[in-house]
């Protein structure tokens, strides 16, 4: 491919790295934090090889985007995600033109806030396993991607290292409070139900999703990123079907790639081939494409 993806911006940044995840770097900025979104891919808790060219750019425009859509009833962390304000701090201001997010210092609440609005990936496995999701008790006979009644929020608890872990709202409420879960499990809803209603006049069925939330001066606000197509399950409303693994417009190629080869999972897989890269890459920027025009 001829355009260069983004594996790190550790040398383009004159500012304290505090935190590299798989794909985000965070710098210390003194008043506020900088987000860099690299083009790194990861699967099953492995980044690959090699990062997907214009992966981070689009993930850090849709959240953006999103950020941008819901900010006058749904508080979030964005300052601004303008480059040219960052001045000598960044050394190549067009390498990392729409990866950044210069973000308020938000103390992050350890909850993952994910919101179903189908029964597919993990919650279809607990659904076959004890005829629920996350404690919660669903209907007998649904079948594999079928839309819910309503929406169920299925929270997990964040680990830095590995999986984080599907708790019930009892087990979320003893660790942070009832009255900090029932809000968390209010806005997660209430952020669903309004992309689920963007993405369907747009031909996107969003089947689930998941949030972060963190604190500033007491407010609890949206923080790290949203309805992007690593932190939902997008389909293509065409593809839609019950009983089948639907492929999702997100990593699919990489997934679908992985399966068909012989890795065990448990060490670093081989290089993607050029054709996996490109293909993924290709969906990343449709997806934004049919979310922002």
């Amino acid at each position: 491919m001829n355009v260069m993806a983004l594996s790190t911006a550790a040398e383009l940044i004159n500012a304290p790295l505090l935190y590299k995840g798989k794909v985000r770097e965070l710098y210390d900025l003194g008043e506020h934090f900088l987000i860099v979104v690299t083009d790194r891919i990861s699967a099953f808790d492995y980044v690959l090889e090699p990062a997907v060219p214009e992966k981070g750019n689009v993930l850090n425009t849709v959240s953006a985007f999103w950020f941008d859509q819901t900010k006058e009833w749904m508080p979030n962390h964005v300052v601004h995600t303008n480059v040219e304000e960052l001045g000598d701090i960044v050394l190549d201001k067009e390498a990392l033109r729409d990866r950044i997010m210069v973000t308020k210092k938000a103390e992050r609440i350890d909850i993952e806030c994910v919101v179903r609005g189908y029964i597919t990936g993990n919650g279809w496995r607990q659904y076959q396993s004890s005829g629920t999701v996350n404690g919660i008790k669903l209907p007998e006979g649904l079948r594999k991607n079928a839309k819910l009644d309503k929406p169920i929020f299925t929270p997990a608890a964040k680990n830095d290292v590995g999986h984080d872990e599907d708790i019930s709202i009892e087990q979320m409420k003893s660790a942070v409070g009832e009255e900090l879960a029932l809000e968390l499990e209010a806005k997660s809803l209430q952020l669903y139900e309004f992309a689920r209603d963007y993405c369907e006049q747009r031909g996107i069925i969003l089947a689930d999703c998941k949030f972060e939330f963190g604190i500033v001066d007491g407010e609890v606000i949206l923080i790290d990123e949203i309805f992007t197509p690593d932190a939902s399950r997008f389909w293509a409303k065409e593809k839609y079907a019950l009983d089948i693994e639907i492929d999702s417009m997100d990593k699919e190629p990489v997934r679908a790639y992985l399966a068909s080869t012989d890795w065990d999972k448990n060490s670093q897989p081989e290089p993607l081939p050029e054709h996996v890269v490109e293909e993924t890459s290709r969906r990343y920027k449709e997806i934004k494409d049919r979310l922002t025009r």
